[in-house]
């Protein structure tokens, strides 16, 4: 079964944490992919190749590797900052990444054009993702032949408005109409109703992040709820 047949219909789980937090600890996040494995995630999105290696040594479950800065600038949604260049995508090739996701949103790129980081991936015998955050950029990001298309950056760049808290069903069900590949929903999925309803609007796989493992997120919606 192909790494992408794996994950037909499956939830993926983003088991993320910056330096600055406490599951930031190798032990503590290495835990949590054992936990989020247990409970029934058929694949892992992580950052960096720290645990991406771990990921590969300890889980027979397909990985797919980025990376982000230590700390994110303010100006954030202006950058591209999701493994930018090709010396990231290097680190999570040597790192056996299953697949590799890059931001393919239209912002200025630091380095190495779209094309270059896509090419370089392919080269290396990696699955290609593109994590965009418009229809246009989905399209664009299929015609260089991206495999994998998601949803993750919907919301998160200037000219991609948050409406609201909920996933962007919207896109998904237009990149699931406009495209021939496997489709991702990811960002803001708080509700199992949330991934029923990505899968019927032609999701092929659902990723989950915050909701499962970002506690200090999930404590903030509990203490910071509407009175």
């Amino acid at each position: 079964m192909s790494i992408t047949e794996k994950l037909r219909k499956e939830v993926i789980i983003s088991v993320q944490s910056m330096p600055d937090e406490p599951l930031y600890d190798e032990v503590a996040i290495t835990a949590m992919m054992k936990s989020v494995i247990k409970g029934g995630a058929k694949g892992l999105r992580l950052a960096g190749a720290r645990d991406v290696a771990n990921a590969k040594k300890l889980f027979d479950v397909p990985v797919i590797g980025l990376t982000k800065p230590d700390k994110l600038p303010d100006n954030w949604k202006e950058i591209v900052y999701i493994t930018p260049t090709l010396k990231e995508v290097d680190e999570l090739i040597k790192a056996n990444a299953d697949i590799i996701a890059t931001d393919a949103t239209q912002r200025p790129r630091p380095k190495e054009s779209l094309e270059e980081i896509f090419k370089y991936i392919k080269n290396h015998n990696k699955l290609a993702m593109a994590d965009i955050s418009t229809l246009e950029e989905g399209i664009k990001a299929r015609e260089i032949g991206f495999d994998i298309i998601s949803t993750t950056l919907s919301g998160y760049t200037q000219y991609s408005p948050l409406k609201n808290d909920e996933p962007d069903f919207e896109l998904l069900k237009n990149l699931t109409k406009e495209l021939d590949c496997p489709i991702i929903l990811e960002g803001r999925i708080w509700e199992p109703f949330e991934v029923d309803k990505a899968f019927e609007l032609g999701a092929y796989s659902v990723v989950i992040g915050s909701a499962v493992t970002r506690p200090q997120l999930i404590t903030k919606r509990f203490c910071e709820r509407k009175k």
